[in-house]
């Protein structure tokens, strides 16, 4: 699978974001999709390799560890630190807190979009979860 490769310190939310906050369980990177945890009420890496993982409530806006806070970008625009292909679509990915193209997810995997390339920086994001699992 061929994730995008994000620069945690290009990750910037557009004027038309969305966000919370919240407090992070585990160590996250700027730009990797995130989860709110039900049980420890905590924000976790998305991973669509996961069981009870495969959930995507946002993306990070900036770097945490454990029990330090952390911002979320739950939608709008976001300049993601990576290139992207404008027009492309970008899911969850089976590696934690990972995005990539449509046609590098496999079989077994949730279809979980994060968003859509408005320009070769931006991503829209509108997190579609319809709760299928690919065949």
């Amino acid at each position: 699978m061929v994730d995008i490769v994000v620069t945690p310190g290009s990750v910037v939310a557009g004027t038309n974001s969305t966000r919370d906050i919240g407090t992070a369980g585990e160590t996250i990177t700027a730009g990797q999709p995130i989860y709110l945890d039900a049980t420890t009420n905590k924000w976790m890496k998305s991973d669509n390799n996961g069981t009870g993982t495969r959930t995507v409530h946002g993306i990070s806006l900036n770097g945490a560890s454990l029990n330090q806070p952390v911002s979320i970008h739950k939608s709008g625009d976001i300049t993601i630190g990576a290139t992207l292909v404008a027009g492309t679509d970008y899911w969850l990915s089976g590696t934690a807190g990972g995005l990539c193209p449509r046609a590098d997810l496999a079989t077994g995997m949730d279809a979980v979009q994060v968003g859509i390339a408005k320009s070769t920086t931006v991503l829209a994001v509108d997190i579609q979860d319809p709760g299928v699992t690919l065949a």
